[in-house]
């Protein structure tokens, strides 16, 4: 629970995550795992070349089975996706029952594969107990042919063509079908389900809504006894019960809806069954298997055959369809369903149904407001929600089992012989059957091992126990290679993505412990034990000198570099990579801390620490100085930069002077060591002593001594010493460099003028600024590190700065933007980039959102402007969102920037206010009102009548919201204690400025 002055308050919700724990209740056993594309993915790609693209395109996606999992609108399932709920609609205009996104795929898009739909995750709880997904659904025929064509038109240097290009949403000719979930007070395996669909159009339209139900296909394939098939039925006219030998009984219920107007008939529901089975007829691949397929509820429905559905209302897949007719404009059609182990009496008591969902609603309001009690900005805390919310909805299941995949299935005609060879052939332990979090349910329906890192920070902040989860599982024996190595992501499990689980699942550990009062020691030696495994893996197979200079290739940056760095260089030679060696050094640093907090309860790790601590000096002494073997180092003193270099052996070597990320991550590793410590545990003090004095020449390089300490009596480990870290400061916080208004760029603005190239064997190679989407083909295309904002990247940078501040304090200042003639500690550096990366999503003093890129209908719109998109990354020059659009992964750090400094976070495009005025300010605000509790009005059809964007208008209308002043007893005191912790995060805020708390980054003694 979070803590706030050492005082613990429980909400209801904490109070489910308590019993998931401890095993009391299963609160996680549901929620939404069901993906939101499973074709064209490469577990489902069966071809001898590995074009997952082609093999399993969207047209085969309605009538196909899957092998591996499932896919559908706005669904959810059980943890290991037996069965499933998705949602199909339909407007008569259509070709296609619209039951998955559309996208395109990596061939068709002009920067790689594409979503071209309109969804938003809005809200979601750690347990999943209140949910809420909204899909807008256009009311004209989709543009499916026109979405390909353009795009395919276009080349790299356009930008994409989206369906909102299309006009398809003018005069709001849509509808925005929201979907909400709300578990049981009790049961956890019951969900109330409300479909409220509005027609926001100036004409009467039609919509049909079709709730679906089904089993994955898990018997199809000859790995699974005929007698565990499981099935379904229908018991009368609104129910269907349905059986699974691992899950049991289940039951759709569903309910009659309230007709289009007040005096219209009520709309009853019609029972449609048939089989989750692929429909070989309709692919072309000769008869049928089974009677009833996959796709026959699109076949009656749209094509009106009526002999493709079960009459016997039995099958392993089961629909209720609702058929609305004209419904007026301006009004709304709502479908309640339930979906349980137990079945209800009669028919569903709609208030009482309505009622559960709001109580649901309620607690995640309370939930979220103890995540964040300080005041700010009702838009930040808007956004926070909706990462948090969309971290919660990116939560996929994800199976695969490589003897499986690779060797093909009993029934099935066995696959290319080719095929194993094409990819992933090293990794035949992995047996993956796990809920996991995957930065786009769409664009990216699998893991990345270090966006998974990433993801855990926000996660950390309001579901530990899930955050920790992710991080052990990528390092249990089932994922992890014997030899150590991390799989990077299913389209090349061997990749190389950067050494960051170390750093995570220290912050991981320290955000529980600050936020809930919980130090999960064993998570963290257990992580330790198999990062030792991971450390190794790295030492041995990416410096293939044994000079501590690391290379690792591709390492999560596709296109930055001169030369793709997943392939052998033209030039010959070998790659000296700044990015490589300091992701080691950053590791080196995260593992020492690691092994100074076990080192607490265990005396064992101290020798550990030492260890790290001295590796961590010999790769600093590597990178920065020239050897005598005639190394060059990566540092250019003339550039004040860091460089990656070309090495042919011995002297041969050229740096490669682009300025890039890649020379500003030596910020990463830094750590600074508190007395305390040091005092704490003499091996480890005598062992630093002894380095110190009998490697000198090492130590003195790169460790601030101990007779020089700073802020806090402390001592510093880096990889930069203070000269060089002004001079890339001097560079990273220029406005022509990398400094932009919407937090730091991956690659200098310099090259926009100045871009470097190279010729080999005739060929010209090429590096320049390209601040918005990619304009070559390296990886595809769809990602870009050539200019664009990164969030995870500039993320790290902010801490490096934060922990630089704990050591230098107010002795160092720079220069901040270069040029403005205004001077701030590190801190308050850290605090302005965090601000900058807050305003791509925030609305600046005219209402516009940066990463909506000036669309008037996204930043004006009443139903349109408080959506938030949470792209994969940023146009550096304009917050542009490019990328997966759904990306709450890496992105919903920004939930993580707004909890700790959004309280401070100025208006975009306004002067910096000082803080002792923010301070004024905020104290003002919240001695105006206590916290508002929403209540929102209205059961029965008139949730047709209520806002659902957002808005809170006052009046007497239909659309407004209530607010509850009315708190009790229980609340008034929290309130009271809240009040304590603002008031005191307000006075540190007045007195240096910031409110980085120290105890979140390194290993102190404050238990």
């Amino acid at each position: 629970m979070p803590m706030h002055m050492g005082h613990h308050y429980q909400t209801v919700e904490e109070k489910r995550l308590a019993e998931d724990r401890h095993k009391k209740k299963y609160w996680r056993r549901w929620g939404p795992y069901l993906s939101e594309r499973q074709w064209s993915t490469v577990r489902e790609d069966y071809s001898g070349n590995g074009d997952a693209w082609s093999h399993f395109p969207h047209s085969h996606a309605r009538m196909r089975a899957f092998r591996w999992g499932e896919d559908g609108l706005g669904g959810i399932s059980d943890n290991h996706a037996l069965m499933c709920m998705s949602f199909a609609f339909w407007n008569e205009k259509d070709e296609i029952l619209k039951e998955r996104a559309f996208g395109l795929t990596g061939h068709q898009g002009n920067h790689g594969e594409d979503v071209k739909e309109v969804y938003f995750y809005l809200d979601s709880t750690p347990t999943h107990s209140y949910m809420k997904y909204l899909y807008k659904y256009p009311q004209t025929a989709f543009p499916y042919d026109k979405l390909v064509a353009e795009n395919a038109a276009r080349d790299r240097n356009a930008q994409e063509y989206e369906i909102t290009d299309t006009k398809i949403f003018d005069e709001n000719r849509y509808w925005d079908i929201f979907i909400e979930y709300a578990k049981d007070e009790e049961n956890e395996d019951e969900y109330y389900i409300r479909i409220a669909a509005y027609n926001r159009g100036p004409d009467k339209a039609n919509l049909h809504i079709i709730p679906q139900m089904f089993f994955r296909n898990t018997w199809a394939w000859g790995v699974e006894p005929e007698e565990k098939k499981p099935g379904m039925k229908g018991e009368g006219e609104k129910v269907v019960h349905a059986k699974h030998h691992k899950l049991g009984d289940r039951y759709m219920q569903v309910s009659s809806s309230p007709g289009v107007s007040e005096d219209a008939p009520i709309i009853e529901p019609t029972l449609l069954f048939t089989d989750n089975d692929s429909n070989y007829k309709n692919l072309g691949w000769g008869e049928n298997k089974t009677k009833y397929c996959k796709d026959a509820f699109h076949e009656f429905i749209v094509d009106k055959k009526e002999d493709v559905v079960n009459p016997d209302k039995e099958g392993t897949k089961a629909a209720a369809w609702y058929d609305f007719q004209d419904v007026p404009s301006g009004e709304c059609v709502v479908v309640r369903l339930k979906f349980s182990n137990r079945v209800e009496d009669g028919d569903i008591d709609e208030e009482a149904f309505d009622n559960v969902i709001e109580s649901r609603l309620a607690e995640a309001d309370d939930f979220y407001w103890r995540i964040s009690p300080m005041p700010m900005a009702d838009d930040l805390r808007n956004i926070q929600r909706q990462a948090l919310g969309g971290m919660m909805w990116n939560k996929q299941y994800y199976g695969f089992i490589w003897d499986q995949w690779a060797n093909g299935d009993p029934t099935q005609p066995p696959p290319p012989e080719e095929r194993k060879h094409v990819r992933n052939q090293a990794w035949k332990h992995l047996y993956i059957d796990d809920v996991l979090s995957m930065p786009d349910k769409w664009e990216y329906p699998f893991f990345a091992a270090w966006d998974t890192a990433f993801h855990c920070i926000p996660l950390a902040m309001i579901d530990p126990d899930f955050a920790k989860k992710q991080l052990d599982l990528l390092t249990r024996e089932w994922y992890m290679h014997p030899s150590g190595q991390v799989p990077a992501y299913e389209w090349n499990f061997s990749d190389v993505n950067p050494p960051v689980h170390a750093w995570a699942t220290f912050r991981t550990f320290k955000i529980e412990r600050k936020m809930y009062g919980r130090e999960d020691l064993d998570f963290l030696e257990r992580m330790f034990q198999k990062l030792l495994l991971n450390f190794t893996w790295w030492v041995n197979r990416k410096d293939e000198g044994g000079h501590n200079i690391f290379e690792g290739g591709f390492l999560g940056l596709d296109n930055i570099g001169l030369f793709n760095r997943s392939e052998p260089l033209p030039t010959g030679g070998r790659l000296m990579q700044a990015d490589g060696t300091s992701w080691m050094a950053f590791y080196c640093l995260s593992m020492l801390n690691i092994a100074l907090e076990l080192a607490k309860h265990r005396r064992t790790y101290e020798d550990i620490a030492s260890k790290f601590f001295e590796h961590f000096l010999l790769i600093s002494d590597a990178m920065t100085f020239k050897s005598t073997e005639g190394d060059t180092p990566l540092w250019n003193d003339e550039d004040g930069f860091y460089y990656d270099a070309i090495s042919w052996g011995g002297p041969w070597q050229q740096q490669l002077p682009v300025r890039s990320l890649v020379g500003l991550m030596p910020l990463y590793a830094v750590l600074t060591l508190e007395p305390e410590v040091i005092d704490k545990f003499p091996s480890f003090k005598k062992r630093l002593e002894w380095f110190m004095e009998n490697r000198s020449d090492v130590a003195n390089r790169n460790i601030a001594s101990m007779k020089k300490r700073g802020k806090g009596d402390r001592m510093l480990l880096a990889l930069v010493d203070k000269d060089r870290l002004v001079k890339i400061l001097e560079r990273m916080l220029d406005e022509n460099e990398f400094l932009s208004d919407y937090g730091i760029r991956s690659l200098s603005k310099y090259h926009k003028d100045h871009p470097y190239s190279m010729v080999v064997n005739g060929e010209t190679f090429k590096v320049d600024y390209v601040p918005g989407d990619s304009n070559s083909g390296l990886f595809g295309g769809n990602s870009n590190w050539r200019g664009p904002i990164w969030l995870a990247t500039t993320f790290l940078l902010i801490e490096s700065l934060q922990r630089f501040y704990m050591y230098y304090g107010d002795t160092l200042k720079v220069e901040c933007p270069k040029g403005s003639g205004e001077y701030m500690h590190l801190g308050h550096v850290a605090e302005e980039i965090q601000h900058r990366i807050q305003h791509i999503f925030a609305k600046d003093d005219e209402g516009r959102r940066a990463c909506n890129a000036g669309n008037e209908m996204k930043d004006f719109d009443p139903y349109w402007s408080e959506l938030v998109p949470f792209h994969e990354y940023f146009e550096a020059d304009t917050g542009r969102g490019l990328g997966a659009e759904h990306q709450c992964g890496w992105t919903g750090l920004v939930a993580k920037l707004i909890h700790d400094t959004g309280m401070s976070c100025r208006l975009p495009k306004t002067p910096r206010t000082p803080s002792t005025a923010a301070a004024h300010y905020f104290d003002e605000v919240w001695g105006k009102a206590k916290r508002p509790m929403h209540s929102r009005r209205g059961t029965g059809r008139s949730i047709g009548n209520r806002s659902d964007n957002g808005d809170e208008t006052d009046g007497d209308g239909d659309d407004a919201v209530s607010v509850r002043t009315n708190v009790g007893e229980g609340e008034e005191r929290d309130s009271d204690h809240v009040m304590e912790q603002v008031t005191t995060q307000l006075g540190k805020l007045e007195a240096d400025g910031t409110i980085a708390d120290d105890d979140e980054y390194e290993a102190g003694l404050d238990l």
